[in-house]
């Protein structure tokens, strides 16, 4: 195995308000800082599998203002080749993060929604040629579902990230060969043998377990995508269960050490005035 990774995604601009605690039901809450900072699920574990050491391909979508968002991707190794674009604004998240570093998220999903399974169908020589493939549901069900079928149909191994969770989260979790969710997401699914992240307590995988060191925490916006990155990065080279969940818990503690969803995050993506 090569260590070849497609990542097939949403790519978002992070609006991120930073608050001494988030909100409550009707409350208001003033931001003491907003800054707009590269991210999107798929864009996120895309680049946590490149930091990991994987050749990475994202499939995504993005309006005619993330032009300046691809050639970012591109400086820090994803492949973005097979990124569409739409007649849409590029995907927008807005995030609170508290004093404590916790998150409260609402995402609007813009040019992510014109993902289709058409596009995959069309990306179906790169699927086939991987050695893992990644997705998450903040794209359209079919992509995904094509996606899986696409890579099972080749014995491509697939990792689903089920989040954010829906009702198609089960049926999608049992096309893919692995699935990644976090405590609430398991209950909600129920998956068997499903990676599941525990937060500050690490993650487990069956009956391998592994906890982070201890480190302070500055954000955990995109914790979860380093962790799935870094698993997907792992099996491609064909680490065993143990080690790509140890590589994992590294990964995803390690992002919680930097504000934003990606180390780099602060590098201008987009004007805060041209958001809308």
């Amino acid at each position: 195995m090569s260590g070849n990774v497609v990542v097939i995604g949403s790519i978002n601009l992070d609006v991120i308000a930073a608050v001494a605690r988030l909100p409550r039901p009707g409350e208001t809450a003033l931001a003491q800082r907003v800054d707009v900072v590269p991210g999107g699920k798929g864009a996120n574990q895309a680049l946590g599998a490149a930091r990991a050491g994987a050749r990475v391909t994202l499939i995504s979508a993005v309006g005619e203002d993330g032009e300046q968002y691809l050639r970012y991707l591109e400086k820090h190794g994803v492949s973005v080749q097979h990124v569409m674009r739409a007649p849409l604004a590029t995907g927008r998240a807005y995030i609170a993060v508290d004093d404590q570093g916790e998150n409260s998220i609402i995402v609007a999903a813009g040019a992510n929604a014109a993902l289709t399974a058409h596009w995959i169908l069309r990306c179906q020589d790169v699927i086939r040629s991987a050695d893992i493939v990644l997705v998450q549901q903040e794209i359209p069900t079919a992509a995904i579902r094509e996606a899986l079928t696409l890579a099972a149909d080749a014995h491509v191994p697939t990792i689903l990230n089920a989040s954010p969770v829906d009702a198609a989260s089960r049926e999608l979790g049992d096309l893919a060969t692995v699935v990644v969710v976090n405590e609430h997401e398991n209950r909600l699914v129920g998956i068997p043998d499903a990676v599941v992240t525990l937060g500050a307590a690490g993650a487990r995988w069956g009956d391998d377990a592994v906890r982070p060191m201890t480190a302070t925490t500055v954000d955990t916006t995109g914790a979860g995508d380093a962790f799935a990155g870094a698993l997907a990065a792992a099996l491609a080279v064909g680490r065993s269960r143990s080690q790509a969940l140890a590589m994992a818990v590294e990964s995803g503690t390690s992002a919680t050490q930097w504000a934003g969803a990606q180390p780099d995050g602060f590098e201008p993506v987009a004007d805060l005035r041209n958001l809308s």
